[in-house]
């Protein structure tokens, strides 16, 4: 079971460091106008996909325990 809780703890720590990283992608598409408006919707997408990525994988391991 301790095993279990540091797996799920990585977990949702990659998860909140993906939730930060739209939060810094949005702040830098409204903060910077149109110079980095492209990287900043590119970023947030990927940051989106990356943590469905992580909760599926997440769902998927904690039935292994």
């Amino acid at each position: 079971m301790n095993k279990a809780k540091v797996v799920m703890f990585f977990f949702a720590l990659a998860a909140i460091l993906s939730m930060l990283s739209m939060g810094i992608s949005v702040s830098l598409i409204f903060m910077t106008g149109d110079k980095y408006e492209t990287t900043g919707f590119i970023s947030t997408i990927v940051g989106f996909v990356v943590m469905c990525a992580i909760f599926g994988f997440a769902f998927k391991t904690k039935r292994k325990f």
